[in-house]
């Protein structure tokens, strides 16, 4: 006797996970003699025992187990199975399993659980979502990967997706090399164990701040990611490529004999004093007095009541756990302000008072309190050989999977397919933009303001307006190679440090932490200047930048630095960086905690990652950050929960508090 069970009640019971337990099977007499046994949920594209008990002990023959659409009834026969009479007292048997192909629950996004404005890794860790099946999961990770951008952003990205065994990914970078804003000089077509070079992006990581008077030290937590970055490489170099190790240095952020910014004051021999000679005679720096010095002192000092900032548990909660900060710094109010519009504004101080204060500031409060908390620190450290060493770690693991001069210029979205595919020109003036193949995700780690000019899909309102109008900062940076290191020999040596001085366009000067007492040739970070002056130097020719600031070297130092001086430079200007466009972001007042959110939704398959992404900005650790955040929502949005906790307790594990 042959009794064809009719899957549309199985199919039913499986496309609702809500039903569990048992569906019945029962005789025309209303006998139940089989009865099977579901799982109370199912996943998509995954595999469950659906299990036959036995419940009439008169029956015997074959049975076939037919599924099919319950609209169209069509049926399909996919198993059977037979109970003979010698397996009567058999009360069940197990029937292979049955692929479910078709979409059942929704996945779990990083925006449903992550904490925007804190440790938005928190509730990744403490997800319940389970893993789907090994058939998803296969699927899942040969997903392909288009990352625009080999920043630190984007090869921080590739190293977590290998790290998870996703490995179809592949890197396009505008220029000819890759590291972003690292941007390590080596003047003179120099090797880098010959030392001389300067850094004309980021320099150096915040370690530690300690306390002389209570012996103290708080740890700057967040900068940690960077070290551990470079363990991470070292590891996977060390056999094959052990000339690529990274190798930390300290780094020498202060030192007595730097020159100090006096306000036009000069010593009698007509040179910029020390910051020692400042510091024992204040008589050499003059600063212009306010119109009201009552009136600024108790400005500053209702300023700092209102913000504790140097207060040490400001200091401690920021080193500590910066994520915890942020989001305490968004419920305080402290990207409601402004120090001037807060000045003006909440307090009614007048225009004049405010600007001699705080300028016409329009960064939150926020910016300040991490700001001074990393320049606090008393211990530094930096990369022996130029921090292009740890871009340059990356080459043997994305070498062959990175498109170098590629300059991507839209991206398009295929609702069709549900892909992603970038456009790029072989040259400017070409009319039709080439279409690259299309990938399941692109995770864009250019920055904003180049991203602006491109074509884009038509993101969300709050997206778009992100990528339009996210402020940048302007920076620029001057390196000249003298012909020994004097400045370590004169009367008043100098090892290491950063020193400013009062002539405008120059900013501050930075002097060489490595290779001290070192024979040859030496570079001198000449000047170092944001803001509004850097675009007025910025609109300078190369020859009169340089000039006016090997002009403020020989007040410096005296007329040494004219005679040493090679003719060798590098200027770098960030606004005028073709691939960059700007030095860091700098969001305004009301535009981090606006945006923010936007991040962590993947419209039309793309993720955005940076350090314009990140709670703190114009830091290496920031766009590291960005790219953990980044894998993390990627790695969700495929439905791979435990690989999504895997990097998440990797790299951010010493935050999650259980």
């Amino acid at each position: 006797m042959v009794r064809s069970i009719r899957s549309a009640l199985l199919a039913l019971a499986l496309s609702h996970g809500a039903l569990s337990g048992t569906i019945p099977f029962k005789r025309e007499l209303d006998t139940e003699i089989l009865r099977f046994r579901v799982p109370s949920r199912v996943t998509a594209d995954s595999l469950h025992n659906v299990h036959l008990d036995f419940l009439d002990a008169t029956f015997e023959g074959p049975i076939s187990l037919v599924y099919g659409d319950c609209d169209t009834g069509t049926l399909r026969l996919d198993h059977a199975c037979r109970r003979p009479a010698s397996a009567l007292s058999a009360r069940r048997i197990r029937i292979n399993p049955i692929r479910i192909s078709a979409p059942i629950t929704r996945r779990e996004s990083i925006a449903d659980v992550a904490d925007m404005m804190g440790p938005w890794f928190d509730g990744v860790a403490y997800m319940q979502a389970k893993e789907p099946g090994q058939a998803a999961v296969s699927k899942a990770k040969n997903s392909s990967i288009a990352i625009l951008g080999g920043g630190m952003s984007g090869l921080m990205t590739s190293r977590l997706l290998s790290s998870v065994g996703i490995h179809n990914w592949h890197i396009v970078e505008s220029s000819e090399r890759v590291g972003g804003r690292i941007r390590t000089r080596y003047l003179n077509h120099t090797r880098p164990d010959q030392y001389q070079y300067q850094e004309m992006g980021p320099m150096r990581f915040p370690v530690s701040i300690t306390y002389a008077d209570t012996n103290e030290t708080l740890q700057i937590q967040d900068h940690r990611m960077v070290f551990q970055l470079a363990d991470t490489l070292n590891q996977l170099n060390a056999d094959t490529h052990p000339d690529l190790h990274i190798n930390f240095i300290p780094f020498i952020e202060n030192g007595p004999n730097v020159p100090a910014s006096t306000g036009g004051v000069r010593l009698p021999n007509g040179r910029i004093p020390t910051v020692a000679q400042v510091a024992a005679n204040a008589s050499p720096s003059y600063t212009a007095p306010s119109s009201n010095a009552s009136a600024v002192t108790t400005a500053e000092a209702q300023f700092e009541s209102y913000t504790q900032s140097t207060n040490i548990n400001t200091t401690r909660s920021i080193a500590q756990n910066m994520y915890r900060a942020h989001k305490a710094a968004v419920e305080d109010g402290f990207f409601h302000w402004s120090e001037a519009g807060y000045l003006r504004y909440a307090l009614n101080y007048n225009a004049n008072i405010t600007d001699y204060i705080a300028g016409t500031t329009d960064y939150p409060i926020w910016d300040d309190f991490y700001e001074d908390v990393y320049f606090a620190a008393t211990e530094w450290r930096t990369i022996d050989k130029g921090l292009e060493s740890l871009p340059r770690a990356f080459y043997p693991h994305i070498a062959n999977k990175t498109t170098f001069g590629r300059k991507v210029d839209g991206l398009i979205y295929n609702a069709t397919t549900n892909k992603i595919a970038y456009t790029w020109r072989d040259h400017a003036f070409q009319l039709t933009p080439q279409k690259s193949e299309e990938y399941d995700y692109a995770v864009v780690a250019a920055p904003f303001s180049k991203v602006r000019l491109w074509d884009l899909p038509h993101y969300s309102s709050l997206l778009g307006r992100a990528i339009s109008t996210l402020n940048y900062e302007q920076a620029c940076k001057i390196s000249i190679m003298y012909e020994t290191r004097f400045w370590e020999h004169q009367e008043d040596p100098i090892f290491g440090g950063c020193g400013s001085v009062d002539i405008p366009g120059v900013g501050s000067v930075c002097y060489p932490s490595y290779n001290l007492n070192g024979t040859g040739p030496g570079v001198v970070l000449a000047s170092y200047i944001s803001g509004v002056q850097a675009r007025s130097t910025a609109a300078l020719s190369q020859e009169d930048y340089v000039a006016l600031v090997q002009r403020s070297m020989v007040q410096i130092h005296g007329e040494i630095a004219e005679e040493q001086f090679t003719g060798i430079y590098n200027v770098q200007c960030w606004e005028l960086d073709e691939h960059q466009a700007g030095a860091w972001t700098s969001p305004v007042v009301g535009q981090q905690e606006l945006y923010l959110p936007a991040y962590y939704q993947t419209e039309f398959k793309t993720i955005f990652i940076g350090e314009h992404t990140s709670y703190t900005h114009a830091w290496i650790f920031s766009a590291l950050d960005s790219a953990v955040r980044g894998t993390t929502q990627l790695l969700l949005d495929l439905g791979l929960v435990d690989e999504a906790k895997a990097v998440v307790e990797e790299w951010m594990g010493r935050w999650i508090k259980l």
